[in-house]
């Protein structure tokens, strides 16, 4: 098992050929309609996530899976984006099994989840970009996929960092990707990350700061653990009070974050290549390259990069603006 988990965590599970799929899942509570074209699969079978923490005899199965050629993987994809072929769907999910794999350590190292969670959530977020790919739009399934395991990973860790959710406003994802980070980003600039400087870097409140990093020092403790009383039967859920407003308002940011991720995911075939790579490398990253970085990369200035970027950003805001109602620029802000 050690040794496979080091070829995975080397990068040696290559992203351009991977995943498993579910038959029923849910997302908020809600059955995510993947399209009357792709009915249940009947006489295929993907390996399902192990229940137990048995990573090794998963990675055993997804590996017996062959790889598709670019030309295959194409005439595939076409069959079923226009017939609905239950077949072609399979061989697609199930050569790119490990790509998920791949991610979900990625994100497993930086947040310390339990891998073959990060790998069912993932496997949701393939099965998404399955139903939604356009073969004739120029760019590789592997990579258009990339974006959807990615996005439903990072919601569930936001979900389950502690056993009680401790992000679902903007200024909360905010800190909580960033107030660590960019704690020892000040540090090793030589500034005290005092909780003034902190909130004026991450633009948010300084009881934002505070209140966030309460929450990502403390352990999680059962409300159900009794505590003593009169009659020495209460528990700690006995002494909250109700939850009152705030219910709605959960629910209502969870369906923006996943209107914006599917919107964006929409627009990335019709970018150019420098764009994709800043809208990943700079706009949906916590570890942004710097302008200097990808214009090296590319062979132009600093400026041109930031030019591409704010008119990427305008793209973005155009497209969501027309795909989601009541749509705000404050979604996007970088």
């Amino acid at each position: 098992m050690e040794a496979e988990l080091e070829q995975a965590q080397e990068g040696e599970l290559v992203p351009d050929e991977d995943f498993p799929a579910f038959d029923d899942f849910d997302e908020g509570g809600k059955v995510i309609d993947l399209g009357s074209n792709l009915p249940a699969l009947a006489q295929d079978r993907l390996p399902s996530v192990p229940v137990r923490d048995n990573l090794q005899s998963y990675l055993r199965e997804v590996s017996k899976f062959p790889l598709l050629e670019p030309e295959e993987e194409t005439e595939l994809a076409r069959r079923v984006r226009d017939h609905g072929d239950t077949q072609a769907a399979f061989r697609i999910i199930s050569s790119h099994l490990r790509l998920v794999v791949r991610i979900a350590m990625d994100f497993q190292r930086r947040w310390m989840q339990n891998v073959l969670d990060l790998i069912q959530e993932g496997n949701v977020g393939l099965l998404r970009a399955v139903n939604k790919f356009d073969p004739d739009k120029g760019i590789k399934f592997s990579y258009y996929a990339s974006f959807w395991i990615k996005a439903y990973i990072l919601k569930f860790i936001m979900d389950n960092w502690r056993m009680v959710k401790i992000g679902t406003t903007q200024a909360q994802r905010k800190l909580f990707y960033n107030l660590n980070r960019e704690r020892q980003k000040l540090i090793l600039q030589g500034f005290d990350p005092d909780t003034a400087l902190l909130s004026e870097r991450l633009g948010v409140t300084q009881d934002q700061v505070v209140e966030m990093q309460q929450r990502l020092d403390a352990g999680d403790v059962s409300l159900d653990l009794p505590v003593s009383d009169e009659n020495g039967s209460a528990s700690r859920m006995d002494f909250l009070p109700a939850l009152g407003p705030g219910v709605e308002e959960g629910i209502a940011d969870s369906e923006v974050s996943r209107l914006v991720r599917e919107s964006i995911a929409e627009l990335v075939p019709s970018l150019s290549e420098k764009e994709i790579y800043i809208l990943e490398h700079r706009l949906l990253t916590d570890e942004p390259a710097t302008l200097r970085e990808i214009g090296e990369r590319y062979n132009v200035t600093r400026e041109r990069i930031r030019q591409l970027e704010a008119r990427l950003l305008e793209k973005l805001k155009e497209h969501l603006g027309r795909e989601i109602k009541d749509f705000s620029e404050e979604w996007i802000q970088p």
